[in-house]
């Protein structure tokens, strides 16, 4: 049997308020319904994330010096692990297998393909160089020669990066 190729990585950047989550939440049920897997990575640069409810069992687990705790149902599983020092993307998505694509919100720093918002409102001057961006989501006008998507169009979004990355 082959080798499976590890899924591709794309980066969803831009600036806080640029609409980063709004885009994700559109683009990946138009994934969805071509028939892909997709994984999400949300990048939170702050140290402190707190997703485990004070008083429940893992977050007992974690209380008591638990350095990995994991939660598993029948449907779904959860890891919530102490780091001594932070992971690279690369790190984090070698351990995601059983997905085709896998996008994230943030990681503008990586040398991973990056889609980015510019939103007027925010700004028309993107914050990555024109050789990082794989495309644009933008209500600007924008001089740079890459594809560009306006905000709404996350099913252009998604045949795009279907055939970049997925056929």
């Amino acid at each position: 049997m082959p080798r499976k190729l590890p899924p591709p990585v794309v980066c969803v950047v831009g600036r806080s308020g640029s609409g980063k989550t709004t885009l994700l939440e559109k683009l990946i049920p138009q994934l969805k319904r071509k028939g892909y897997r997709i994984a999400t990575v949300k990048h939170h640069s702050h140290p402190g994330i707190d997703i485990d409810k004070p008083g429940k069992d893992t977050w007992r687990h974690a209380q008591a010096g638990s350095d990995h705790v994991v939660i598993a149902a029948p449907d779904k599983i959860a890891s919530i692990q102490t780091l001594t020092a932070p992971r690279s993307l690369d790190d984090i998505a070698a351990a995601i297998t059983d997905v085709d694509l896998i996008l994230t919100e943030g990681y503008k720093r990586s040398a991973r393909p990056k889609v980015e918002i510019v939103r007027s409102a925010r700004g028309t001057t993107p914050i990555c160089a024109a050789d990082e961006l794989l495309a644009l989501v933008t209500d600007a006008d924008i001089a740079l020669n890459v594809p560009q998507f306006g905000l709404n169009d996350a099913a252009g979004l998604a045949d795009f990066l279907e055939s970049r990355f997925l056929t």
